[in-house]
């Protein structure tokens, strides 16, 4: 617990600033982040079989030039900014690659869908997180909070109360007792800081119950990561953080909140 501590006070120190000067610094650590977690996300998936390099490479390439085309179109709020050839490009290359490998043990239909899955995912995290920061660094705050807050009060709750698990196959310390406790805290905290931060006005059962959308939606991120983790058998992404696990450990519910939250953002 004493090292999840200082792990924690250690990713707050370097946070912190770069939330504070926004704008490139901002934008070059969203890319970076998004880059330790495509790495994590091919390598979690060599512990079973590996990834061709080049298969790699393509995947590393497009979430460079997909950050560059971001840079550029700075401002376009939730427009897709990439070219939906460039989409199609990145398909057909991995699928081409199937055929071209002819060898499902080197390389599969399940591996390009895998590969293609991630570059995606983590090209939509990208635009979310700096589309949500440019609109109002705060809401994104909210957002964050949405999950810490969660996450943080289902595991104490948990250990306090916890009795019947939520989905022992997946996560075996998981609880419903924590899950609710955790929506409930995190929901109050966030709608908080709403409140008092970004919008006095705003409709306040209408913020609670999108607030506990986001919660509940966030916990299903983390099963959903959870279970990836279980299927290739591993406890975390990796040791990067420690206590923490790896980037992915850190952002499974917020990723799902992000997403999520797309379709909210014209109503609060």
């Amino acid at each position: 617990m004493k090292q999840r501590i200082i792990s924690a006070i250690v990713l707050l120190l370097i946070v912190i600033p770069i939330f504070i000067f926004g704008g490139s610094v901002f934008k070059w650590a969203i890319f970076l982040v998004c880059m330790a977690g495509m790495k994590e996300y091919l390598d979690i998936k060599e512990t079973k079989k590996d990834i061709p390099i080049f298969v790699k490479l393509i995947s590393y390439l497009f979430l460079f030039v997909y950050f560059i085309m971001f840079m550029v179109n700075t401002g376009k709020s939730l427009e897709l900014i990439i070219d939906f050839r460039m989409v199609a490009a990145l398909l057909l290359i991995l699928l081409t690659l199937v055929v071209l490998y002819h060898n499902r043990d080197t390389y599969s239909i399940n591996d390009a869908n895998y590969v293609f899955m991630g570059v995606m995912l983590l090209c939509f995290i990208m635009t979310l997180f700096n589309t949500y920061f440019e609109i109002n660094k705060y809401l994104l705050l909210y957002l964050v909070l949405i999950t810490v807050m969660t996450d943080t009060f289902a595991l104490f709750t948990g250990m306090l109360i916890g009795r019947h698990k939520l989905l022992e196959v997946v996560s075996p310390k998981k609880t419903w007792e924590g899950a609710i406790g955790g929506a409930i805290f995190g929901v109050f905290v966030s709608t908080c800081f709403y409140i008092t931060v970004i919008n006095p006005q705003a409709n306040l059962i209408l913020l609670i119950m999108v607030t506990l959308f986001l919660s509940v939606i966030g916990q299903i991120g983390d099963l959903f990561f959870s279970a990836v983790k279980r299927y290739f058998g591993k406890k975390d992404f990796s040791n990067l953080i420690p206590e923490h696990g790896g980037i992915l450990d850190r952002l499974d519910s917020l990723i799902f909140v992000l997403l999520a939250f797309s379709f909210f953002l014209n109503i609060l």
